[in-house]
């Protein structure tokens, strides 16, 4: 109506503003190709960092392979926590710039590093470049479209952002073959970080549309509710029993991504495989993820978030069965688990971030979804770890039976834990 478009809030430019996908299209695409160029940065290091720790600078030792993965979740996580608090204080605007001028030297430190230290160290950028410009990403495209089509504005962020993760795994891998593990395959990051940059200048903020479903929100902030930091880590990460569910969902899932991260490279070349194969395998896992998420959010939004979590976690759980049960077969054991982590991925992880959402008042979301965030991105670094420390004692086979038995069980607890509540959009 008329009368909404009237008194509603103005963006920068003076314009008043809507929420939905069809009235704010053309931001929503921009922040889509950003974060193409946000997974893009990510999957440089897919296939090539683990086989550079051990080729190149001789590691010996798995966890010592799987350290620059313990440093980027850590500073993921961390930033992600941070960025929800920052939102509060800065424009998500500045915050997604500040994300990408930290990462400007990820992809020539990684094509030139010295020493793996120097690799360690570009990881803790590339942790805080992820934790800023992927958040804020999820936070303004939730912003533009309002409570109706959480599922499918979380489904295309991510699609965007892990099909690119999936395409650079693949063709860092095949450069690689061609050209060696350094430094031409880290080189294309530049031109991420150069499309990243330049688009986030472009990109309006969306703290206008933060204001009008603000006031229009069906309920208001109970009186006794704090939203600061502290209370909605607590809430979020226990307190509440669905913000629970999905946080150690979250965690789990991406606990499952940095142990395949260090160990499939490792696994799949030790069992005869070549670069261009496990570069493949690598690609394929998150470009389904990604490409999946499509339809996965749009089914968030029509039949639930509960449904597609449960069943993702479980479908990721087989994956790893897969990859143990063919490995006479390397190439075919890492396409089927690709795909089957691929596409349990694709089903968790926009539903869990709707879930978020729909359970998180407008005035405290953004701190809410960069605690489940925090706890989602710190699976990265306990996967490293977790794989670093089975694999050094028992073998990276047994890592792998391990992560299949707590990816069902996360499952199990996400189906008694996480409950359906999707406000009624306006």
């Amino acid at each position: 109506m008329n009368t909404t478009t009237a008194t509603a809030p103005t963006d920068t430019s003076g314009r008043p503003v809507r929420l939905g996908l069809r009235e704010n299209w053309l931001q929503f695409t921009l922040l889509v190709i950003v974060n193409v160029a946000v997974g893009g940065l990510v999957g440089l290091e897919r296939t090539t960092v683990p086989l550079i720790g051990s080729d190149v600078f001789g590691l010996t030792s798995d966890l010592a392979v799987f350290s620059f993965i313990i440093a980027f979740g850590l500073t993921k996580a961390l930033t992600n926590l941070a960025a929800g608090a920052l939102t509060g204080r800065f424009r998500r605007k500045q915050l997604l710039l500040a994300g990408w001028l930290l990462g400007i030297p990820v992809p020539f430190v990684l094509a030139w590093a010295p020493s793996w230290e120097w690799i360690v160290g570009a990881n803790v950028l590339l942790g805080l470049n992820q934790g800023l410009a992927w958040s804020m990403t999820v936070n303004m495209k939730i912003d533009l479209v309002g409570p109706a089509r959480r599922g499918l504005a979380t489904g295309l962020n991510e699609a965007a952002g892990y099909t690119a993760v999936g395409v650079t795994a693949l063709l860092t891998g095949y450069l690689a073959t061609g050209y060696g593990l350094r430094p031409l395959p880290e080189l294309i990051g530049a031109v991420f970080v150069v499309a990243g940059l330049a688009l986030a200048l472009i990109v309006r903020d969306t703290a206008a549309h933060v204001a009008l479903e603000l006031a229009h929100h069906a309920k208001p902030v109970p009186s006794d509710e704090n939203t600061g930091l502290a209370a909605t880590f607590a809430r979020t990460s226990w307190r509440h029993r669905s913000l629970r569910g999905a946080s150690q969902a979250g965690l789990v899932n991406n606990l499952n991504d940095g142990l395949t991260w260090g160990v499939f490279p490792l696994l799949f070349t030790d069992h005869g495989l070549g670069l261009a194969a496990v570069g493949l395998i690598k690609g394929l896992y998150p470009i389904l993820w990604g490409i999946g998420q499509i339809s996965t959010g749009h089914l968030a939004d029509r039949i639930g978030r509960k449904p597609l979590i449960v069943t993702g976690m479980l479908v990721q759980a087989g994956g790893f069965v897969l990859a143990l049960a063919l490995l006479d077969h390397p190439l075919l054991a890492g396409i089927l688990s690709a795909v089957a982590l691929g596409l349990g991925t694709a089903m968790v992880y926009p539903a869990l971030i709707a879930s978020v959402s729909d359970h998180a008042h407008p005035a405290w979301r953004a701190n809410a979804l960069g605690t489940y965030r925090f706890w989602r991105d710190i699976g990265y670094a306990a996967g490293a770890l977790v794989a670093g420390v089975l694999a050094d004692a028992l073998g990276l086979n047994a890592t792998i039976i391990a992560a299949a038995a707590l990816t069902a069980a996360s499952g199990l607890l996400a189906a008694r834990w996480i409950t359906e509540h999707r406000p009624e959009a306006r």
